[in-house]
Formats: C-alpha cells, structure tokens, sequence
C-alpha cells in the first residue's frame, strides 16, 4: 500500500461502502457501536484496486475480459488488508 491509505467498510449484503476512515481504530470503534457485519479492507489514495493489484503483483491479466471496463469496475482483490465482522466484532469464519 501507499503511505496514504483509507479504511473503507462494506456491509453484508451492501452495494455501496457504508463508511470510509483514515485509521482502523475508528472504523471498529464504529463497526462495534452499531454491531455491525462487514468487511473493512484497506485502500490506497488515488488508485484503484485492479491497478493497485497489478503493481503489486497480485493480479496478472490473462484474459481479454480482464481489461474490460466491466471487470475493471468490479474488481477487487483478496491481497488487500482487509477484516472480516459479523455482529460488530471481528470474525474469522466466512458468512454471506
């Protein structure tokens, strides 16, 4: 990651991030207080996560799809530091 991160939270069953804080202390804090279920992941400043992947690595393109607008807006990527919680509290099983 870039020294200039966020942390971005997406709640279960969400389509769009419900918060996005600058340490992830403050995005607990918040996630506990609402008990709530979610994944927080960390993003870079200015850069998208299918090019952030590439450059680190973690994503190579093979297919023609890949560079579609379409891929490329919905990607995301496993690598990044993320969290899960269900109920306000870190968890480490998968939900859906």
């Amino acid at each position: 990651m870039s020294d200039k991160n966020v942390w971005v939270f997406h709640g279960a069953g969400g389509r769009f991030t419900s918060g996005v804080f600058s340490t992830k202390e403050n995005a607990e804090d918040w996630i506990e207080k609402h008990k709530l279920t979610g994944i927080l992941t960390l993003y870079p400043l200015d850069q998208g996560a299918y090019d952030w992947a590439i450059t680190n690595k973690s994503f190579k393109p093979q297919k023609k799809a890949h560079y579609t607008p379409f891929f490329i807006q919905k990607f995301s990527s496993a690598s990044q530091n993320h969290f899960h919680y269900f109920e306000g509290k870190m968890d480490f099983g998968e939900y859906e």
